[in-house]
């Protein structure tokens, strides 16, 4: 499998979630449980379209 990807797997609770997966296979991300495969799907597309364009809210310093 080439990396980056996107693995879509299926729990042993049958719920579905995706993985997605930096250059050197390690996981970089983890949704959260869907009831369908579909919604995954969807989730998958929405990360696909959505991160690119997401900025970064550093909350690492106390406020």
């Amino acid at each position: 499998m080439a990396h980056p990807a996107f693995q879509l797997k299926k729990a042993k609770n049958e719920k579905f979630y995706f993985v997605l997966t930096a250059k050197n296979g390690q996981v970089i991300a983890q949704s959260e449980m869907y009831n369908s495969k579909s919604a995954a799907e969807n989730g998958i597309k929405s990360v696909q379209t959505n991160a690119p364009a997401a900025s970064v809210d550093d909350q690492s310093e106390a406020a």
